[in-house]
This record gives structure tokens, sequence and C-alpha cells, in this order.
């Protein structure tokens, strides 16, 4: 028998409070459940290149873990900035994470203006590969059979050649700028609105050199369409033997690494940021994407949320001092 000394706002009161204690365990409920649909996921270049050549097959294994759809939306321009903007203005609800690379640490540099902030808008969920950077030609406009020859050949023709890159602002730039800058040598930058653009305009002719990031060349490498001159860092990639590192060349200072992440829009359910986190590192050590890895010359660093987001500040840190060093600025 209800107590007839409880007012009428003592009663919506324990109702709220029951309702309250209710919805607590069914929010959780749905998040567990998480995916309930297909999800969506920027890719911010055009398809074709590096970032696209580790988001397809990780969508198709998420895919086959999930049940649900996990679609690749590419979204190019301006270096990758266009696709980060637009995912940093998604609905955190979970359906939308963003795929970017280490561009997206050297943006803020590059570009003062950018209407999002990578650290404060975007939350990052984890690293997905590493490659080094390589030095790709096309055989028929540099008639070098090594990397000495190449050398010698820039050198002696100055802003002769070219170097297409994914555009302003992204790794291929950079380690294109840092190239010249350490060799004392002199390549026109041509930039594109992604590394697969680049790499067909390579392929075709169009282009003389590219500094890639290994997984979108690799495929293009072991086919003849291009050849590689040496991977930087201090170390030959396990996938490409034959191809010399920077260190062996003479550039001990030449490390250039790409890599590949996803994060999600700030706001997003700590719940599904770790379902997130999980199903990609499931996804990854699978036999089937660990061999596709491979083939890219790829590493898997497994790090955890904090870490990742402790790499990207150093990352952002790192690039703005090469900017400087370099003084790079957007073409």
């Amino acid at each position: 028998m209800q107590d007839p000394r409880l007012t009428r706002r003592d009663v919506l009161r324990a109702a709220a409070a029951a309702g309250a204690t209710v919805a607590v365990p069914f929010a959780h409920a749905q998040a567990a459940a998480w995916p309930t649909k297909p999800v969506q996921m920027i890719v911010p270049f055009p398809a074709g290149g590096g970032t696209d050549a580790f988001a397809r097959p990780l969508a198709a294994q998420f895919a086959k873990q999930t049940g649900r759809q996990l679609i690749i939306d590419n979204r190019g321009g301006a270096g990758g900035t266009v696709g980060a903007s637009i995912a940093s203005r998604a609905a955190p609800d979970g359906y939308n994470l963003f795929m970017g690379a280490v561009h997206h640490t050297i943006a803020p540099s590059i570009y003062p203006k950018l209407d999002y902030d990578l650290q404060k808008d975007l939350i990052p969920i984890t690293l997905v590969a590493r490659v080094p950077q390589v030095i790709v030609v096309n055989p028929q406009r540099i008639p070098a059979k090594d990397f000495k020859e190449f050398l010698a050949l820039v050198k002696a023709n100055p802003g002769k050649y070219n170097y297409a890159s994914a555009g302003n602002g992204t790794s291929h730039h950079l380690a294109g700028e840092l190239f010249k800058l350490q060799t004392k040598t002199f390549i026109t930058h041509i930039p594109y609105r992604g590394a697969g653009p680049a790499l067909q305009d390579l392929m075709s002719g169009s282009a003389d050199v590219m500094f890639d990031g290994l997984g979108s060349s690799a495929n293009h490498i072991k086919g003849g369409r291009i050849k590689a001159l040496m991977v930087s860092g201090n170390k030959r990639n396990a996938a490409f033997p034959d191809v010399p590192a920077a260190a062996e060349v003479g550039l001990p200072d030449y490390t250039v690494t790409t890599w590949y992440g996803i994060w999600a829009p700030k706001g997003t359910p700590q719940d599904v940021q770790t379902h997130v986190a999980d199903e990609v590192r499931k996804a990854i050590q699978t036999e089937e994407l660990k061999a596709i890895w491979a083939q890219q010359g790829a590493e898997f660093p497994n790090l955890t949320q904090q870490q990742f987001a402790l790499f990207i500040d150093g990352e952002v840190k790192r690039w703005a001092q090469v900017v400087k060093a370099s003084n790079v600025k957007a073409d």
C-alpha cells in the first residue's frame, strides 16, 4: 500500500530513479552488441594508394568476424586533410571511423588553417601497419640500375627530373624534401590527390620518381612496373631483401616511415572504441592478413590505445621539427 505521506513529486522521483537503473544496463547491452549495422570508415585518399592497401583487406576480414560490413569511403584531397575534416564532424555513434596515416601528424605543420584538430577532434584507436619509405622510379624514365647511378644522375641534372607525391604535407612529400636536403640535389615536386594517382603517373611515365610507402608500391615493384632503389632506415625489408637500406648507401639519417591507424570522432563511446581495437587486432592476427601485411613489407606494432595516442603526440612533434629544418611549405 502506498504511503499516503508521499507527495506526487516523491513518486515521480522514485519512478525516475527506477528508470535510470534499467537504462544503464540497457546502454551497456547496446554497446556490447556493436556492431548491429554496417560501419563506415573514411579513407582520406583515392583508391589504389597505401591506405587502401591495408584498409580493404581489413574491411573484408572485419565483415567475416562481425557479420557486418565495414564500408570504405574514399575522400581524397589536400594531403588527406579533406577526409580528416569530414571524419572529425561525423556522428560519434560508433558507426563512423577514420583510417588516417603519418601524413595527418605532418599536416598541422604544413596547413596552419586546418578546420579540425587531430588531437582534439579525433580519438586514436589503434595503429594498423607500419612500412618503410622506398625510392621507386620508372625504369624507362630513369636509366639507373642502382641507387648509386640514380644519385649521380639527379646530381648531374638538377631540375630535370620530378617526383610524384600523395599531396602536400604527406610523408611522400617530406621524404622527397628530406632526400634533397641530405643529398644536395634538386628534383621538382608534383603533388597529387593521393598515392594511387601518383603511382599511376609514375608507371605511365608522366612522373619519374616517387618516395612511396612500401605498402602501395610493393605489388608494382614485384610486377616490374617500377624499380625500387632504396628503403629508408638502417635495415633491409624482409619482403624485398635485394633492395639496400639507406644506411648502406651512405644516408644513415634518412629514416622515414609510413604508418596507418584508425581514429573515431570525439565523443564515440569508450566501449565501442575498445570493440573496434579488439576487432582490428583480431583481424590482423589472422593468417590471411598476416600474409598480406608480409607481402607488403609491413609490420603490425601491437600498441594499446594509450600507447597509440602517445605515439601520435611524438610524431606531431617530430614532423614539426623536420618541416622547420627542411623549410617545407604547401606548394
